[in-house]
């Protein structure tokens, strides 16, 4: 096999549509676009939402509800996981990078401690936010919080 006796798999191309070549090519006249309207004039580009003169979805549905730009998504993990993750991964302190480093967040993740569960190892928690309380768990516990932005 050479490279200039490469050729496509049989039935893998396609002829091109030659159009307005004349009435016995079967698409003359027209070519193949209908009568009259904007779709059958030359430079028509069709456009995305385009549905030819009806109103488009976007504009027929109504807009719902109040998106906020400055929320900020936080993975959440409440005392009761906290106990399940440092003792599947055997972490010492729970860090962002720790959290990461074992999958078990992104690297762009905030990471915010809830209160629900409890705490029974004496660990140092490192993340972005903690509710009132978790850190009153956690120093109950022993342990010391330090919030991270």
């Amino acid at each position: 096999m050479k490279l200039h006796s490469l050729r496509p798999a049989k039935g893998a191309t396609h002829k091109e549509k030659r159009l307005g070549r004349g009435e016995a090519s079967g698409r003359g006249g027209t070519s193949t676009k209908g009568n009259k309207g904007h779709q059958s004039r030359s430079g028509f580009k069709n456009r995305i939402a385009h549905e030819g003169g009806q109103m488009p979805i976007q504009r027929r549905v109504p807009k719902r509800g109040f998106k906020n730009n400055n929320r900020i998504e936080f993975k959440v993990f409440n005392l009761g996981q906290v106990d399940h993750v440092v003792e599947k991964y055997g972490i010492k302190e729970f860090t962002l990078e720790n959290l990461y480093i074992n999958g078990l967040i992104a690297q762009t993740d905030s990471v915010k401690i809830l209160g629900n569960g409890e705490l029974k190892s004496k660990l140092t928690f490192k993340v972005n936010a903690v509710s009132e309380k978790a850190k009153a768990a956690i120093e109950a516990a022993g342990g010391t919080v330090e919030i991270v932005k």
